[in-house]
This record gives structure tokens, sequence and C-alpha cells, in this order.
């Protein structure tokens, strides 16, 4: 039996495309589905053959159009914030994750769908992308990180704003807001991803690692981002990748990294 039932999964070239398949649902987000991200992702943080990873939805309409509401009606006080606190350490692992994961953000990124969007280390949005937190209008907050996330990346009173109003916002105004990295036409939307993760996965897979550490840390109030930088910096003085880039530099050739 397959693991993956609302998943497609394929590696090329190191590359794995996790692609929501839900595409009657509009890629809505259920229990099982985020289950399953969960075990796609593990293979991200264990299979060598993946360098990196995109989340993308299937067909033309949606990226992920929100969560799948006939299970949230059904949320008490109690089990909610156990519904609440699994979306969160999924999404935390995507964040945390060493490896570049990209979100491919082909239509309706709402609710849990752009709470999964914010989570990857970046987004590109193809032109007919929409963004939104609408929770609201049903009576509740994003619950996946959203209220968090939003504000780090396009600031305090702009996110204040989208999840008060609910209101959804288009592609461009995204990128205006640094909520996006690029906006590109469909058609344009993976070769764009490939081309930034291909040029991501050239370069020396622990100091990539060890970025990722580093800037996260900025927003973990437990940690001290300075010192994971210097501890870091530190760590990738002690490589074989550190020693490789450096004579290459010098001897004037391409690299050759092995992420040790």
């Amino acid at each position: 039996m397959s693991l993956y039932e609302n998943l497609l999964l394929n590696l090329d070239n190191g590359i794995l495309v996790i692609t929501i398949n839900r595409a009657d649902k509009l890629n809505a987000l259920n229990i099982d589905t985020i289950r399953e991200i969960k075990t796609a992702i593990q293979q991200v943080y264990d299979d060598p053959a993946v360098k990196g990873a995109i989340f993308t939805g299937a067909g033309e309409k949606a990226f992920v159009a929100g969560a799948d509401i006939s299970e949230i009606s059904e949320l008490s006080e109690v089990n909610a914030r156990s519904f609440a606190e699994r979306g969160q350490e999924v999404f935390s692992m995507i964040e945390r994750c060493t490896k570049p994961v990209i979100a491919a953000v082909n239509g309706f990124a709402l609710g849990g769908g752009c709470e999964l969007a914010m989570a990857c280390h970046m987004r590109v949005a193809s032109e007919g992308a929409r963004f939104g937190q609408p929770e609201v209008n049903l009576g509740l907050i994003p619950g996946y990180g959203g209220t968090q996330r939003l504000t780090q990346l396009i600031g305090k009173g702009k996110a204040m704003e989208l999840m008060m109003t609910a209101d959804m916002i288009g592609a461009g105004e995204a990128k205006a807001l640094g909520l996006v990295n690029h906006v590109v036409p469909a058609v344009e939307l993976m070769p764009k991803c490939m081309e930034i993760l291909n040029k991501i996965v050239s370069k020396a897979p622990l100091a990539i690692g060890l970025v990722i550490d580093c800037v996260n840390a900025v927003y973990d109030k437990d940690e001290n981002g300075y010192q994971t930088e210097a501890n870091s910096f530190a760590r990738c003085c002690s490589s074989q990748d550190f020693i490789e880039g450096t004579n290459a530099f010098l001897e004037k050739r391409k690299p050759v990294f092995k992420g040790a």
C-alpha cells in the first residue's frame, strides 16, 4: 500500500516535488494530508538523494485553498489545541529543514495553504496566485503558525490588517510586501523554482543548512542569533567543504562539494 493517498512525490535530479493532490477539494488540508506531509518532509530530511524540495498543488486553481472545513467544524476546545499543534509541528519541520524548500504557489494559497507556503524557505508565485488568511470569516484565527510567520514576513501592521479583514491579495502585492520572492507566468513557475534550487544545491550543503539555522534563529526568542552564527561559522571552518571551497577559489576552478 502506498504511503500517500493525498500527495504525489516525484524525485528528479535531487529535487523532490511534493504535490498536494486533492484538486477536487482545491487541495484543502485535512488531517490525513497533514500526516502525509510530515512523512514526505521526513523523507527530505533522511534521504541523501534528496537535495531540495518543492511544494505545489494539483490542478490550475489552487496551491492549497485552506483546511478541510468539515473536519474543523467538529473541533472542540480540547481537541482544537492538539489539532493546531500537530499542524504547527509539521510546518516547523519544513521551516527547520536544512535542505532548501520552495513553495510553488500556483493558485489560491488561503488559510492553511498560506501557512504551508510561509513555512517554506521561499515562495515563487504564478501571476494568478492569491494569498490570504480568512479564518475570521469562520470565527477562527490561523492555527498552523500563520499569526507568527505572516507578521515576520510582512510586518505587524499589514499582517493585522490581512488577518482581521480576511482580505485576499494578488501575487504582485504579495511580492511588494515581501511575502513572495518571485512572480512569474504560470508556465514558468516550476522552471523558476527548479532554477533557484539547482543554483542552491550546487553550493556547499553544510553551509546552506547552517544559513537556514541562523536565519531561523532571528525569530527564536530562546536563542542568541549572533552566537548561533558564530558557532555555525566555526563549524563551517572545520568542514571539508570549506577546504574544497577555498582551494577551488584560489586555484580558479569550480568546487566539488561533498556536504562534509
